[in-house]
């Protein structure tokens, strides 16, 4: 029986949404941005990217870094606002 995904929660839902849509208006392609990460010194696969970004797979922290700076933007740019969080469910 295949693994199941850990549950993506409501910040890294919005978060792989920021992140593709972020790539689409820079017109780059998930095998681009998975050259770009690679370029970088942390090789994602586009089958990577693309199931981060179906929420299929945790964007941990250095992926997103190296994702935003692939992307030329800091990673808080990816992540939604704090009262977003909340509102979709997350305390803290």
């Amino acid at each position: 029986m295949p693994k199941r995904p850990a549950e993506i929660g409501p910040t890294g839902i919005q978060t792989a949404h920021n992140i593709e849509s972020l790539r689409l208006d820079r017109g780059v392609s998930q095998r681009q941005l998975a050259a770009l990460v690679a370029e970088l010194g942390r090789p994602l696969s586009h089958s990577a990217i693309s199931r981060i970004e179906r929420i299929r797979r945790r964007c941990d922290v250095d992926d997103l870094a190296t994702i935003a700076a692939a992307l030329g933007t800091s990673p808080m740019a990816l992540l939604p606002p704090s009262s977003t969080a909340r509102e979709a469910g997350h305390r803290g």
